[in-house]
C-alpha cells in the first residue's frame, strides 16, 4: 500500500477540504459534528442512489482504530509531525510537497482518463511535464502559475464512477479508514509509473511528506473529533460523505422537476391536513 495512506485515518479528523467547497457539505459535517452517536448515514455515488453504509465488521473495526488513534498518532505520527514543522522551513516544506505531488501526476492523467475527463487529463499529463523539466523535478509548480490546476484523482474513485459500491467500511492498523473499492484502487495505483521504476528511498520519501503534511494541515481541526460523542461513528461517517463527494467531484445532485412538483403536492396536502383539524 502507498506509505502516505499509513495513518489514512488521520485525513478524517477534519470535516475534509470538501467542507469548504460546499456550503451543503458544510451543513451536512456540522449535522455530524452534532450527531456523532448516529450510527447509520446515507451516502450517494455518482448515480445519486443512496447506500447505507455497510460496516459488519464494527466491533473488530472499533479496536483498530483504538490503537490507531490513541497510540500510533499520539506517540507518533502527531510528534513527528509537529518536530518536522518547528525546524523546517516553509520554503523547504512547500519545495518537497510539490515534488511528491508531482510524482502522483501520472497516476492523476490515466485515472481522469479513465473516467472520461480528457481535459483534466492532459492538464495532469502538462504538468507532469513542465513541473518535471521548468520546474526542477517538480520542486516548483510552475505548471499551476501557468492555470494548470491539480486534478487530483486515484483509481477508486474511477471505479466509483464505473458504478462499483464502495463495499465494507474497514478500519485497517496503521493504514485507517478504508473500504473495499478504495483499498483496492489504492493497489492498481501502486502500478503506475514511475513509482514502479523509481528507488524505493524517493518512494518513501515522497510519501512521508505526504503524510507530514497532512497532518499538519488537520492539527488545528482536532476539535472537530474530540468534541464527537463517538469518534469511531464520526471518522466513519465523515469517510463516506468525503468518499462520495470525491467521487462526484463535488457536484451535488440536483432534483428534478418531478421530484420538486411532487415535494410541493405533499406540502399542500399537509397545510390540508392542519387546516382541517
Amino acid at each position: 500500500m502507498k506509505i502516505q495512506h499509513i495513518f489514512g485515518l488521520l485525513i478524517c479528523l477534519s470535516l475534509g477540504a470538501c467542507a469548504a467547497n460546499s456550503s451543503q457539505e458544510q451543513a451536512a459535517n456540522q449535522q455530524l459534528s452534532n450527531n456523532a452517536d448516529n450510527s447509520q448515514l446515507d451516502t450517494n455515488d455518482t448515480s445519486g442512489k443512496a447506500n447505507k453504509i455497510s460496516d459488519p465488521l464494527e466491533s473488530v473495526n472499533r479496536v483498530v482504530w483504538d490503537f490507531n488513534y490513541d497510540v500510533l498518532d499520539r506517540f507518533l505520527v502527531k510528534p513527528v509531525t509537529q518536530g518536522y514543522i518547528a525546524i523546517t522551513p516553509q520554503p523547504v516544506r512547500t519545495g518537497l510537497l510539490n515534488a511528491a505531488n508531482n510524482l502522483e501526476e501520472p497516476a492523476n492523467t490515466i485515472n481522469n482518463m479513465l473516467q472520461g475527463k480528457p481535459d483534466d487529463s492532459f492538464a495532469s499529463l502538462g504538468r507532469f511535464l513542465i513541473n518535471s523539466t521548468v520546474g526542477l523535478l517538480g520542486i516548483f509548480d510552475v505548471a499551476s502559475s501557468m492555470g494548470l490546476a491539480r486534478q487530483e484523482e486515484d483509481f477508486g474513485q474511477v471505479l466509483g464512477v464505473w458504478g462499483v459500491g464502495t463495499g465494507p467500511y474497514l478500519m485497517l492498523p496503521a493504514l485507517g479508514p478504508s473500504d473495499v473499492r478504495s483499498f483496492t484502487g489504492d493497489i492498481v495505483d501502486n502500478f503506475y509509473w514511475p513509482s514502479t521504476i523509481l528507488e524505493d528511498p524517493i518512494v518513501i520519501g515522497a510519501a512521508v511528506v505526504n503524510l507530514l503534511e497532512t497532518r499538519a494541515s488537520l492539527l488545528e481541526q482536532e476539535e472537530n473529533l474530540t468534541r464527537a460523542i463517538d469518534q469511531y461513528l464520526f471518522v466513519r461517517d465523515v469517510y463516506f460523505q468525503r468518499l462520495a463527494f470525491e467521487v462526484s467531484d463535488g457536484e451535488i445532485k440536483q432534483q428534478s422537476e418531478e421530484e420538486l412538483e411532487q415535494e410541493a403536492d405533499d406540502f399542500s396536502d399537509f397545510e390540508s391536513m392542519l387546516e382541517g383539524l
